[in-house]
């Protein structure tokens, strides 16, 4: 089994930023991919940003060229960088990690609130 462990969560001011981290543990071989999902409250969860393990990245629309998304081997951790965040932004965003051959975890998730 795969644990993914979420943190970096805050309250923060519009056009700041935050770095959400995404800790894996666990039988992590087989990770075909990872994502961050982020859910408002009332709303549905969507994608955020993904990451294959070959590399390539995908971002939704309302988050390019504002929000990274990376991974370090050697801590088995994922990261989204969120620059010049916005009201909008506000929501819990969980880690989501797809093992071969189907299996996906998530984390519980982790607060993120953008106000002035």
């Amino acid at each position: 089994q795969v644990q993914l462990v979420e943190s970096g969560g805050g309250l923060v001011q519009p056009g700041e930023s935050l770095r959400l981290s995404c800790a894996a543990s666990g039988d992590t071989f087989d990770v075909e991919s990872m994502a961050w999902y982020r859910q408002a409250p009332g709303k549905e969860r969507e994608p955020v940003a993904d990451l294959s393990r070959d590399g390539n990245t995908n971002y939704a629309d309302s988050v390019k060229g504002r929000f990274t998304v990376s991974y370090d081997n050697h801590r088995d951790t994922m990261y989204l960088e969120m620059n010049a965040l916005k009201p909008e932004d506000t929501a819990v965003y969980s880690c989501s990690v797809r093992v071969h051959p189907g299996t996906e975890y998530w984390g519980q998730g982790t607060q993120v609130t953008v106000s002035s």
